[in-house]
């Protein structure tokens, strides 16, 4: 089973760049976007042969997430049920009949760590929701959760250390998900992979010289770890500021 996810920051302008191009080559069983940044209505997005589910922000013009996917879902659940998270389209929750699949776009804590003391709210809500999911079937999380969590995941660490993305309150956050039982499926295979980015500034020429940050990610239960067959970064592709991420199951 392959499944892909990818940040398109702004799906329109993405299928202006080759999205559909990339879609159709990868050929992916279940495909996972976040920052669609439009409403399903205002789609003219046709995959034959896959069934889609969106999750818009109330907001026009911002966040939002989508799945596109070969099989039909058991259920479908859309946000954490919880009205404070459940405003900005950021989760899509998949039930099919041996794991459950959360495709997700967690908040980014914003310059000046503004919405830091949200987004640890968020992340404390997000691992209780993704926990209480895994006492039923394993668990898939996939997207863009703005966070690199080791110093091997970004190109300058000491100097982000206290920008939003590399906080130590962000990193612990994701080192606590880690240990409620979910691997990361990129290091799993690949524990000292340096220069290994997904998302690069549109500033300074960042992402030709690879000064990155590996924020998008693949988590698995404990007990698919075994069944990870491939973790891939998708970098030579264009069209967001952001590259696809993969996963293979065997």
């Amino acid at each position: 089973m392959k499944l892909i996810s990818w940040n398109v920051n702004g799906l329109r302008a993405c299928l202006n760049k080759g999205f559909t191009n990339f879609f159709a080559a990868v050929d992916a069983d279940i495909f996972c976007v976040q920052e669609t940044k439009m409403q399903q209505a205002q789609s003219e997005l046709v995959l034959p042969g896959y069934h889609e589910y969106w999750n818009s922000a109330v907001k026009k013009g911002y966040s939002g997430t989508a799945i596109f996917t070969r099989t039909k879902p058991l259920t479908v659940t859309y946000g954490m049920n919880i009205v404070e998270h459940d405003q900005e389209g950021r989760i899509i929750t998949l039930e099919f009949a041996d794991f459950q699949l959360v495709n997700v776009y967690a908040p980014n804590s914003q310059r000046e760590l503004a919405r830091l003391n949200y987004r640890m709210k968020w992340e404390d809500d997000f691992n209780t929701y993704l926990t209480q999911l895994d006492k039923g079937k394993p668990v898939i999380i996939c997207g863009d959760l703005n966070v690199a969590h080791q110093e091997i995941d970004i190109k300058n660490p000491k100097t982000n250390r206290k920008n939003a993305g590399f906080t130590d309150e962000e990193r612990n956050k994701m080192t606590l998900l880690l240990q409620a039982g979910f691997t990361d499926s990129f290091r799993a295979l690949y524990p000292d992979k340096q220069d290994a980015y997904s998302w690069w500034s549109y500033m300074m020429n960042a992402r030709a010289r690879n000064i990155g940050w590996r924020i998008d990610y693949f988590l698995v239960s404990k007990q698919l770890t075994n069944s990870i067959k491939e973790a891939s970064i998708y970098a030579d592709i264009m069209g967001s500021d952001h590259c696809p991420v993969g996963l293979e199951l065997v």
